[in-house]
């Protein structure tokens, strides 16, 4: 088995650094996400408006990274018509995505799985799909 590092380095010689860069992004919303959660909720919100916001959160910064470091050379300039598409179709990506988590944890519980493993694989599911429909058509410029 090869060494994580030199198989890391691979990637990004074949031309992954752009999925590796949505990982980072994606891991920095996530902990955005959940922390805003986190204090909310500390802070006496109710669950599901923690859960809101903190969602809200989230997609908000994984634009700014997406926008600015994963898909800088597909990104539309600052006030054009075409940000603005971009910007809706970022969210709508979202969507997809919480839609797909939604319906695998909901699935999987439903069979029995258990919902923390549901939720795992919901993760690699939506984190794929999401990043497949920004690279190829949110942002369809940055992969020319």
């Amino acid at each position: 088995m090869r060494n994580p590092v030199v198989r890391l380095i691979g990637l990004v010689r074949r031309g992954e650094a752009r999925w590796l860069n949505y990982l980072l992004a994606s891991g920095l919303a996530l902990g955005s996400d959940a922390g805003l959660f986190l204090l909310l909720m500390g802070a006496g919100l109710t669950p599901m408006v923690a859960s809101a916001i903190g969602y809200c959160a989230g997609i908000l910064v994984h634009w700014l990274v997406s926008s600015r470091l994963v898909f800088a050379d597909g990104t539309a300039a600052r006030g054009t018509g075409e940000r603005h598409r971009q910007k809706l179709l970022f969210i709508g990506s979202a969507l997809i995505g919480l839609a797909l988590t939604t319906a695998i944890v909901g699935t999987g519980t439903a069979l029995g799985l258990d919902p923390r493993l549901a939720k795992l694989a919901a993760i690699v599911v939506s984190f794929q799909a999401t990043y497949l429909l920004r690279r190829h058509i949110v942002f369809r410029a940055a992969v020319a």
